[in-house]
């Protein structure tokens, strides 16, 4: 199995994610809190994403919240993208509000 570096264009915070793994399963593994997840399977939308560089392997996802546009502009739903190269990608919508925050020092979850 192959393991490539996802990399979250605004925050340079990098993750790695196998080609089988979603890139969504692969970010929430950073740990950031408030993460927006929904459905997993492609229909609700919140999990949107631009993959900005790299190649990736996608799954069916909803035509409401993904156009044909915006699969051919690289914007899709991160919980059914899978990385095919070492990934660039920016956050959209929802995602953008939790992946982006700013860690403030003493509010950082204890490990």
């Amino acid at each position: 199995m192959a393991y490539f570096t996802v990399t979250i264009e605004e925050t340079g915070e990098s993750y790695r994610c196998s080609e089988r793994q979603s890139l969504l399963i692969g970010m929430e593994a950073l740990g950031k809190k408030g993460i927006p997840v929904g459905c997993r399977g492609g229909g609700c939308g919140v999990c949107k994403v631009e993959v900005v560089a790299g190649e990736c392997q996608k799954r069916p996802m909803s035509r409401e919240h993904i156009s044909a546009e915006d699969e051919a502009q690289g914007r899709l739903l991160a919980c059914c993208t899978m990385p095919a190269s070492d990934i660039k990608l920016k956050v959209l919508g929802k995602m953008k509000k939790s992946v982006c925050r700013l860690q403030h020092p003493g509010h950082m979850s204890q490990s």
